[in-house]
């Protein structure tokens, strides 16, 4: 698959303590308005929003916030006013970064994620410098307890996917973006369930990291940009090595 990082390995482990301290339902909460502010408040009739609906519960994100955000994203409650911005810049070792905000108020999105840029010794990079290597590409991850290869692969690649990739117990489903529902509903005939679908930004090639200090740099720089309220997604464009990856885990 183009752009597997252990980065996603990375993003996966880290889901349960992003859950902890809710910033995933945050996460969650800001991309189900904007869903349903784009594409309507039902379900059945918008995709994309079942499918983050979909997503929220698996994270164990409460019915009641679910419905709070589609409300605000249709408008029937205040709060869903809210601007998508992008970021791009670097970080060690001439790494790429794109990070996604969605943000109620754009100047203090600015000058917070400006800041954690700066406190890395980055600044902000022109916009098309980073993403001009990544491509937006539908993901979708299932565990390999919920069906055989040969059966999935027939499914997914008649569906519309381009590619498929079997790593540590999952499958990882990838489709343009046009192709993205019609495999989900396809999962979903079949009665497949998924663990996670998202359209993201997947690098077309990663810059290898084989130094245990640049790879901890690269690492704080994004928990930082993580850990900001308005960022909901950081896209990298990095591969550790596999040794280097065992010690970065055997270290926390």
């Amino acid at each position: 698959m183009s752009g597997h990082s252990k980065w996603k390995t990375i993003q996966h482990k880290k889901g349960a303590a992003d859950a902890k301290r809710g910033k995933i339902f945050s996460r969650y909460s800001k991309e189900i308005m904007v869903c349903a502010r784009d594409g309507g408040g039902d379900v059945d009739n918008n995709p994309s929003l079942r499918t983050l609906v979909q997503n929220a519960k698996s994270a164990n994100m409460p019915m009641d916030n679910i419905t709070r955000a589609i409300k605000k994203g249709t408008g029937e409650l205040d709060g869903g006013q809210l601007d998508e911005i992008v970021y791009e810049g670097y970080a060690s070792g001439g790494v790429g970064l794109i990070v996604k905000v969605l943000t109620d108020n754009k100047n203090r999105a600015a000058a917070e994620v400006r800041h954690v840029f700066t406190k890395n010794n980055s600044s902000f990079a022109q916009q098309g410098a980073v993403s001009r290597g990544f491509q937006r590409k539908g993901q979708i991850t299932i565990n390999e307890s919920a069906t055989d290869e040969d059966t999935l692969m027939e499914l997914v690649i008649e569906a519309g996917a381009d590619d498929m990739e079997h790593a540590d117990g999952v499958f990882t489903v990838v489709t343009d973006p046009t192709a993205f529902n019609d495999v989900l509903k396809a999962l979903e005939d079949a009665g497949i369930a998924n663990e996670h679908a998202e359209v993201e930004m997947v690098a077309d090639s990663n810059v290898p990291v084989n130094d245990l200090d640049t790879a901890k740099s690269i690492l704080r720089f994004v928990d930082a940009l993580e850990d900001n309220d308005d960022v909901q997604n950081v896209y990298a464009n990095f591969d550790i090595d596999d040794a280097l990856m065992e010690q970065l885990e055997s270290e926390g």
